[in-house]
């Protein structure tokens, strides 16, 4: 498993736990993002990250309301923990409707008025489906802040079967890695989030995200194959729309 250079870890003191896709380029910007280094690397995947958050908190609203009552809640254990988590998931929610996003996640991190925050959650009820899910909130929530070890630390502890959170969950800690500059580590984590389910939302999203940081980092072959993958495997897909422009510069790479 990659590792993170940046040093970090799970914050153990209230004081320490205190730290999208929207791809509106033309075809001459996409070429830019890839010409301009690193940084317009990172301005993309910020960029994208905005309606990523927004999915991504449907989607564990979906979640929880339809395996709340089935998956969850088996025993008191999961009840109260399901029960702790309402708040911190509301202040979560509310914060990617893009409302004080960042005070937002900080309550949905560290709870308010006595309640107990996603940190909360994740540590006091380690091995409950709500603890693992509250890894995955935390971590989300630590991407957007600009708090990318932590992030990476909290979604690798996430581990889900879901078609959508899981692929998220990976992408996420690939987005964390362009921000720490570490793109052969980005790569890898985009890689597996597009090969962990087969899905038109998040595969060619990922698919499109490993080619860019490939063709990056010199892996223009396999840039060439996720652009490839794209056109062939999800020809409905928003990605689809430019992928003949990355295709062509993947090939003028490759040749």
């Amino acid at each position: 498993m990659a590792t993170y250079k940046k040093r970090g870890g799970k914050p153990k003191t209230k004081v320490e736990k205190q730290q999208s896709l929207e791809d509106g380029s033309t075809t001459a910007g996409v070429f830019n993002t890839l010409d301009e280094g690193a940084s317009k690397t990172e301005q993309w995947v910020i960029a994208n990250q905005k309606y990523i958050f927004i999915v991504v908190g449907l989607a564990a609203i979906l979640v929880l309301g339809f395996l709340g009552y089935d998956k969850y809640i088996k025993g008191p254990k999961e009840r109260q923990a399901m029960n702790d988590m309402f708040t911190a998931q509301s202040y979560f929610n509310d914060a990617v409707s893009g409302v004080s996003q960042d005070s937002l996640f900080t309550l949905s991190l560290n709870g308010a008025d006595g309640k107990y925050g996603m940190l909360d959650i994740a540590e006091n009820y380690a091995g409950t489906e709500a603890g693992n899910l509250a890894n995955y909130y935390a971590g989300m929530a630590y991407l957007n802040m600009k708090d990318y070890s932590n992030a990476i630390t909290f979604l690798n502890a996430f581990t889900s079967d879901d078609d959508v959170l899981g692929p998220m969950a990976k992408g996420g800690i690939g987005d964390a890695f362009v921000q720490l500059e570490q793109l052969e580590d980005a790569y890898d984590y985009y890689v597996q989030a597009a090969e962990s389910k087969t899905n038109n939302f998040t595969a060619p999203m990922y698919l499109q995200k490993a080619g860019v940081i490939g063709l990056k980092i010199g892996k223009n072959k396999q840039a060439l194959q996720h652009f490839n993958a794209i056109k062939n495997n999800f020809p409905d897909s928003n990605e689809a729309q430019n992928v003949d422009v990355f295709i062509g510069k993947a090939q003028a790479l490759t040749n």
